[in-house]
């Protein structure tokens, strides 16, 4: 049989992301995952040939014989990826991937797991089945037992069985074989199906399937754009470790936010900040319990923090997906990296930094518990004081040096946004305290809003430049800046904030996108557009009356999605070319807002 093709093209990230909330796996054009993290997003990769393993195997492939060409999407409204396989002899086969994903007795159900089918559709197909998992990040092959209907795969942090109506010869070597029925496989806990792959693979896929079209049917989607928002939708609930309601920034570590850059990070982590945006895009449409759950996360962290009282009481900025504090940054030399440009990291060292956004983050995120009467667990006092602490960690780091959002590492400073997050959280405290009746605690927190916003302005607006600058005092601009309407603190028609977005696309513009800063920083100058930063150029060209505008480039971006629908961190402004980490829930977040910021209403469409 030929060697695959996709073994020699280079890696891609048109990639397609099937998850559950437990397992995510991130699947090339040609039905090969790629990537997938065992037992848990942010655990071992023993699939990592994304990252080139220095090992042999690191993916599951499905390989047709003769390959000519490839199709793939995702059935409507759902997380079931599809992919057909076209030889050059017109054979062809049809690969269905899943992780389950259902409601069961009371509670959703979603395994360690991953299901593939694959059919013959014309034609008289032979496949080749090759599963090869790696351990310690691509360091040595996963040790395997077999027996008469499976094969166990003996993983760094967990034993995976594989059950299949294949004989398990064939997948252990690797050998070529005619497909003349549908073959099921079974890649989850090393337990005893109770059902024959077939029956066991139609009754999750029908489940699953039930229960994606049933959440999707809940959302509130705009008019227009209404299939780009659900797929990003859907994927940034793939992002959720549902556990405990982490929400990582990315699924993946180590992709360069340019080609050859040292710039590569790994973000399976959960973020403050980037979740928190994810929280208020699903809240808008309607998607509720994903904050409740992110938020049951942020109180398990707070809980553990000492009292505000005994002086050592900040919050980091990024922890694990089961509340690590430490994250300790190394380097992992058993894989190359993407298209071979390493370094591959694991761990992310801004756990030591401080990013005084954080707490109004976590505020904003939370805010929306106290006044959405459809939720049948409404903030309350006690939650309120929780997030009080919050609040008066806000107060003390608002005017103090930070990394900020952008997590510089070699620099600090009294950042504009991370102030004007700190005086955001201060505000809400309000409108909480109002809406719960606390009035003394409504005055004591409108009235520290009032003065740190003063602050803020004095130090923050610079008069000879005529515009917002990225720091107290400063001269320079960054998309942050962009934001400041967005969370309240300026009228988006407030002439200053106006300025700003001018300026902001002047400086920062290339073309149809915007980066995040263009001033040097530990690595350089910037070479990539960052995406969410696009979006919020875009929502403040709307916000300040330039809605032509705005729609023409969110159209452009629409356009620069992969394939299937989705988006990394970054794009090449001369190719369009995907960069960063993938799928990006800070990109996808900005795709919802702009198109909910843009969408013709629906009382206006119909």
């Amino acid at each position: 049989m030929p060697e695959s093709p996709e073994v020699t093209t280079p890696a891609s990230l048109e990639l397609g992301v099937i998850g559950n909330g437990s397992v995510a796996a991130l699947i090339d054009s040609h039905a090969r995952i790629v990537w997938c993290c065992l037992p848990r997003f942010d655990d071992d990769a023993s699939f990592c040939a994304l990252l080139s393993p220095t090992t042999e195997g690191g993916d599951w492939a499905i390989e047709l014989e003769d390959f000519d060409h490839a199709e793939q999407y995702y059935l409507q409204n759902t997380a079931v990826l599809v992919t057909r396989l076209f030889s050059r002899h017109g054979d062809a086969v049809e690969i269905i991937d899943f992780a389950p994903r259902h409601r069961s007795n009371g509670r959703v159900y979603h395994p360690v797991m991953l299901a593939r089918r694959v059919s013959p559709i014309s034609g008289s197909p032979r496949i080749r089945v090759r599963l090869r998992p790696l351990c310690d990040y691509g360091a040595y092959a996963a040790p395997t037992t077999s027996g008469s209907n499976h094969i166990r795969y003996l993983l760094s942090s967990v034993v995976q069985r594989l059950t299949s109506d294949v004989a398990t010869v064939l997948i252990e070597r690797g050998l070529p074989f005619g497909l003349d029925r549908p073959a099921h496989f079974i890649f989850g806990p090393d337990e005893t199906l109770t059902e024959s792959p077939t029956v066991f693979f139609h009754l999750m896929l029908e489940r699953t399937l039930e229960y994606w079209r049933e959440w999707v049917r809940y959302l509130s989607v705009p008019y227009e754009w209404q299939d780009a928002v659900i797929r990003a939708a859907i994927t940034l609930k793939l992002c959720q470790y549902e556990a405990t309601g982490a929400i990582v920034a990315a699924l993946t570590t180590s992709i360069p936010e340019s080609a050859g850059t040292a710039r590569n990070w790994d973000y399976r982590y959960c973020w403050l900040r980037d979740a928190a945006f994810t929280v208020r895009a699903l809240n808008r449409l309607g998607a509720t319990r994903t904050m409740e759950e992110y938020i049951r996360y942020v109180f398990n962290l707070i809980a553990a923090q000492p009292a505000p009282e005994t002086g050592d009481a900040e919050i980091g900025p990024v922890f694990g997906i089961t509340f690590e504090r430490e994250l300790t940054e190394r380097q992992v030399p058993s894989l190359a990296g993407y298209r071979g440009m390493g370094p591959v990291r694991v761990g992310n060292d801004a756990w030591r930094q401080r990013q005084n956004d954080v707490y109004g983050s976590v505020v904003l995120a939370s805010a929306q518990l106290f006044f959405d009467r459809r939720l049948e667990h409404r903030g309350d006092k006690l939650t309120f004081q929780r997030l009080e602490r919050m609040g008066a960690l806000a107060l003390r780091t608002a005017e103090q040096p930070d990394a900020g959002l952008w997590e510089f590492r070699g620099r600090a400073a009294v950042h504009t946004y991370s102030a004007a997050m700190c005086w955001a959280a201060c505000d809400r405290l309000a409108h909480i305290a109002t809406e719960l009746g606390l009035d003394d605690r409504a005055r004591y927190w409108h009235e520290e809003a009032v003065q740190l916003h003063a602050r803020i302005e004095a130090r923050a607006w610079n008069a000879a430049l005529g515009h917002f600058v990225d720091a107290y005092d400063g001269k320079h601009l960054d998309a942050s800046l962009l934001l400041l309407a967005d969370i309240g603190f300026v009228e988006p028609m407030d002439p200053r904030f106006i300025a700003t977005v001018d300026a902001i696309g002047a400086a920062l513009g290339r073309g149809e996108y915007l980066f995040r800063y263009i001033a040097p920083d530990d690595f350089g100058a910037p070479e990539t557009s960052f995406n969410i930063c696009t979006f919020w150029y875009i929502e403040a060209l709307a916000a300040t009356g330039r809605k032509d505008r705005a729609r023409a480039m969110f159209e452009h971006m629409l356009k620069k999605r992969t394939a299937l629908g989705l988006l990394s961190e970054d794009l090449a402004p001369d190719s369009g070319e995907h960069w960063g980490n993938y799928p990006q829930t800070y990109s996808l977040v900005g795709l919802i807002q702009a198109a909910m910021r843009l969408s013709r209403r629906w009382e206006d469409a119909l």
